[in-house]
């Protein structure tokens, strides 16, 4: 099983996707907990890290230096 390692600014693949069609996040807080941002309409939410954790499926893009 692929690790769920994420940082800042990666795009992430959620379980289920957003109603505008895109399953592709932008990580763009994290600390207790993460807030992230569509990739296709820019809504961000803030999920609790454990609940995020649980609904991350995979990292699609780790940030580059």
């Amino acid at each position: 099983m692929e690790s769920k390692e994420y940082e800042l600014n990666d795009i992430v693949e959620m379980k289920k996707q957003h109603p505008c069609g895109t399953n592709r996040w932008k990580i763009i807080r994290i600390g207790m907990d993460i807030r992230i941002k569509c990739e296709g309409c820019s809504h961000s939410v803030l999920i609790p890290r454990k609940e995020f954790t649980r609904k991350m499926k995979k990292v699609l893009e780790k940030q580059e230096d």
